[in-house]
């Protein structure tokens, strides 16, 4: 488990050719995330900017209310997964005892294994970005995703997140759509990126977990390429997110929000 990507042959028929065929696959390993020496949840996910990963969960999750409250005490890789151990401040482990959950995510699950509805559907908190973004400037963050995926021209299995700003478009890849988007809230964090300052593209579908994690974060607008959920928009509508869906060439729908789009060229 040396990288993201992993050799392997395959065979490949084409046209009633059958011949060998040299390929790379995204890996996808068990990521366990560990607070003050115990463990909160084990992620399906790609072993890669793990720093990014465990600072961006925490975040999106509410464990820790911003990146003071977290450090990275080390990184511990065996044959079976990687553990990420991290300190945060005691009453912010005692907050988390409290809704402990026995989460083992998939990459196509971020709330596998909960252990109460009551956990699943946390409270949402209340987004008062005042982001205001051009039709054109998404079609433009779009292109540009698609652009900055290098895993994926690889691999064919990876998801974005990225964050449109003032700077550019900070990118974060993964196996699975959350986990790409814990890994841009920890490197905008890391980055000092204000979550106010720009928007979401990512290129899934835009379920619950996504929104969630958003509006925890303090990030006001979140585009994606595929489908909404009907639990995505309810928790846009009452967090205050804007959740557009489809946004593929020059369409889009918005479904939560639209006053923070406005029409462009």
């Amino acid at each position: 488990m040396n990288g993201p990507l992993q050799p392997v042959q395959a065979l490949r028929l084409r046209a009633g050719d059958r011949a060998a065929h040299d390929d790379r696959v995204i890996v996808e390993a068990p990521i366990a995330l560990l607070y003050n020496g115990e463990s909160f949840a084990v992620m399906m996910a790609t072993p890669e900017s793990l720093e990014d990963f465990a600072l961006g969960f925490a975040l999106g999750e509410g464990i820790v209310g911003d990146a003071s409250e977290f450090r990275l005490v080390d990184v511990v890789r065996h044959d079976e997964g990687i553990a990420l151990h991290a300190a945060i401040p005691q009453v912010r482990f005692d907050a988390l005892a409290e809704r402990r959950r026995g989460m083992e995510g998939r990459s196509g699950c971020g709330l596998c294994g909960v252990e109460s509805l009551q956990a699943a559907l946390r409270p949402v908190p209340r987004v008062t970005s005042s982001t205001r973004v051009d039709v054109g400037a998404i079609r433009a963050k779009l292109d540009a995703l698609a652009a900055q995926q290098p895993l994926n021209a690889l691999s064919g299995g990876v998801h974005a997140a990225g964050f449109a700003h003032d700077g550019g478009l900070l990118v974060r890849e993964d196996v699975g759509r959350h986990n790409a988007l814990d890994k841009l809230i920890g490197a905008m964090a890391r980055n000092a990126i204000a979550p106010d300052s720009g928007f979401v593209v990512i290129t899934s579908r835009a379920s619950y977990e996504i929104v969630h994690k958003a509006a925890t974060a303090g990030i006001g607008l979140v585009v994606a390429i595929s489908a909404p959920t009907d639990l995505a928009i309810r928790t846009a509508d009452t967090a205050g997110v804007t959740l557009a869906a489809f946004a593929r060439g020059d369409s889009l729908n918005v479904y939560a929000h639209p006053e923070r789009i406005v029409a462009g060229s």
